[in-house]
């Protein structure tokens, strides 16, 4: 039993009162009947008082009643303490409840009817019923983009150190940029893989030198995302189907009704230098090579003055540490420049390819790469539509131009990044092992903690004061009528 107030106990001294009151009770003489006072000599006068304590359940009753009072004043409570399992939450992405609830629906019943709280796995982790969520017949699932590793990280500074489940899809759609580090004691991911688990899609189509479309085809699995190409002469083939309107071709997959448009254009392509005619040369080879391998109509012309440089360029290698004029900057697709400043020799190689490097020029860190050396620093960066290149095609600055990988790279660039990251038609996973965050600290029991619950006592102690009242009351009663 605790008191809320126990300055109140001050009042105790109130107790003095009734002690006082008993203590100083002076008791009236006696009148003592003789036959004759003849014989009584004449005595001085005195008076006798006596310090008794008289009626001491009187008095016990009355100090009770102070007491109590005193008591009930200072807001008796009971304490009760009562040990519980600390619990945590249930999150689910909003955009696919439906499917991912499916898949693990006894998992998840039986952490809700444990008490675990219900969270959306989205920015801000709204708190939600599950009862209600069910009940909702028009709830449907659409699709999702989010990064389940960024939002792991957030989750880290909302539940602290308590236990939660995460069940997710396992595409490696979801997962972007490094696997976060989190400081989680009990993290419990479950993942699937979504129904919808094989794509196939048109990337690209254009034409070829001989008239022919050559249309690209992704193919993305759990296991794989590949690429093949199909040729086609006519109006179409087994797998696909041409349409022309208003002069415009386009390429469908059969049965489906999303066509591509064809490229009817050339690939144009500008290479201009002012002092390094020898790396002009060695790119314009691999260029070559590269546009007959895909067999695009394409027009590869080299440039001794930016001013002949045509606008619309899809791309435009400008080999001078000179600045890339405006104009060509604003009107072509694709920039590949030089890049200058200070010239460091190193023993290194360039990746892709493990290619040997011997001089490089001084990159900042601070862009997406490309290429890069041995060090991790970026040899070919790229800043928007901007290719910055930190070496040289140059026998002297590495082995590139000698490397058979050489016109592989440069097909890649003219490629694009459509087929190394097909927007929209990822299928590929991840392994639980390779979705896991790091976990800084080990993973332990879900710890417990102790609730107190309080009981107030008030009402006890105002039916103890009055009985205590009424007694009281009584005893003092009999006593005043013994007394008359």
């Amino acid at each position: 039993m605790q008191f809320l107030n126990p300055i109140w106990f001050f009042a105790l001294a109130a107790l003095s009162i009734p002690v006082i009151i008993h203590l100083w009770n002076i008791r009236p003489g006696k009148t003592l009947k003789v036959g004759s006072i003849s014989l009584i000599t004449e005595a001085s006068k005195s008076t006798k008082r006596s310090f008794k304590l008289l009626d001491i359940l009187l008095l016990i009753l009355r100090c009770l009643l102070l007491a109590l009072i005193a008591m009930l004043l200072a807001a008796p409570v009971w304490q009760k303490y009562v040990t519980a399992q600390k619990k945590g939450w249930v999150l689910i992405p909003q955009e696919i409840f439906k499917e991912t609830y499916q898949q693990f629906k006894p998992t998840i019943d039986s952490l809700d009817k444990a008490g675990y709280e219900f969270h959306y796995f989205n920015k801000g982790f709204a708190k939600q019923d599950l009862k209600t969520i069910l009940a909702d017949s028009s709830l449907k699932d659409t699709a999702t983009n989010a990064n389940y590793w960024g939002l792991v990280k957030q989750l880290e500074s909302q539940v602290g150190d308590a236990s939660f489940y995460l069940f997710t899809q396992n595409g490696i759609d979801h997962f972007k940029g490094s696997k976060p580090g989190v400081k989680l004691k009990a993290l419990h991911w479950q993942t699937y893989t979504a129904k919808d688990s094989v794509a196939t899609w048109i990337d690209r189509a254009f034409i070829t030198n001989n008239a022919a479309i050559k249309v690209t085809i992704g193919n993305s699995t759990p296991s794989a995302t590949y690429f093949t190409t199909q040729t086609i002469q006519g109006s179409g083939n087994n797998d696909l189907t041409v349409n022309v309107q208003n002069g415009q071709p386009s390429v469908s997959l059969k049965n489906t009704v999303q066509s591509v448009p064809v490229d009817t254009a050339a690939l144009r392509i500008a290479i201009y230098t002012d002092k390094h005619q020898l790396d002009a040369g060695y790119l314009k080879a691999a260029l070559s090579a590269s546009v007959d391998f895909i067999g695009r109509k394409s027009v590869i012309k080299e440039y001794s003055s930016p001013a002949q440089i045509p606008a619309g360029q899809a791309w435009v290698f400008w080999l001078s540490e000179q600045p890339v004029k405006s104009d060509l900057l604003k009107s072509s697709k694709n920039i590949f420049q030089y890049e200058g400043g200070k010239v460091t020799e190193v023993s290194s190689w360039i990746d892709p390819g493990h290619i040997a490097l011997a001089k490089t020029v001084n990159a900042p860190s601070a862009q997406e790469s490309v290429w890069k050396d041995g060090f991790g620093k970026p040899v070919l960066g790229l800043n928007g539509n901007t290719y910055h290149f930190y070496s040289r095609f140059n026998p002297l600055w590495n082995d590139l131009v000698w490397s058979d990988d050489f016109p592989k790279l440069m097909l890649k660039l003219l490629l694009g990044n459509g087929q190394s990251q097909p927007k929209g038609h990822e299928r590929r996973i991840l392994s639980n092992h390779q979705l896991q965050p790091e976990i800084f600290l080990q993973s332990m029991p879900q710890p417990s903690f102790k609730t107190n619950q309080q009981a107030d006592l008030s009402r006890y102690f105002w039916l103890l004061v009055v009985l205590l009242f009424i007694a009281e009351r009584i005893l003092s009663h009999k006593k005043s009528t013994n007394n008359d």
